[in-house]
């Protein structure tokens, strides 16, 4: 029992390390905060489609991520609070593949832009807001996730062995 929470802390931990460096590097590029954002990290929100372990390592991945990157509070909060629902709704939707990125575009497209408007003062409206981070969220989650996902279900019983 304690060999299987120490590899399982260790994959959240490796996910956290991950979703982090890829939202670096999405900063690099101007990507990975404002009113478009295409992060790079997001991708890794279909993760809990193979492990429980995606949703602390995302969750704290994220609030990591938005501290390094210069977030506000709010956002780190509530940017934070929409991955951990996003991984959250992917796990329990395993079950159906074609819906783990649904979860993280939804709750991002939906979270995201008021604290966008109310803690950045974004002068854009809402449905302006809803639609950027949305198109960000299908480029990142969807398609990328989309990819990352086919591409480690081949081998997922051998990365994620033992780790539910």
């Amino acid at each position: 029992m304690k060999k299987q929470s120490t590899v399982y802390m260790a994959h959240g931990a490796l996910i956290a390390s991950m979703y982090v460096a890829l939202t670096l590097l999405a900063n690099v590029f101007g990507l990975s905060n404002g009113v478009i954002q295409v992060r790079f990290s997001e991708a890794l929100t279909i993760l809990p489609y193979f492990t429980s372990a995606a949703i602390p390592g995302l969750f704290v991945g994220c609030i990591i991520a938005n501290i390094i990157t210069g977030c506000a509070l709010w956002d780190v909060i509530f940017g934070s609070i929409a991955t951990l629902l996003g991984a959250i709704f992917t796990y329990l939707l395993r079950k159906y593949k074609w819906l783990s990125p649904v979860p993280p575009i939804f709750f991002n497209t939906l979270i995201v832009p008021f604290v966008l408007r109310y803690t950045y003062g974004a002068p854009d409206s809402l449905p302006y807001l809803m639609t950027t981070v949305g198109i960000g969220e299908v480029l990142s989650a969807g398609v990328l996730g989309m990819i990352l996902l086919f591409s480690l279900n081949k081998y997922s019983k051998y990365i994620f062995k033992n780790i539910h």
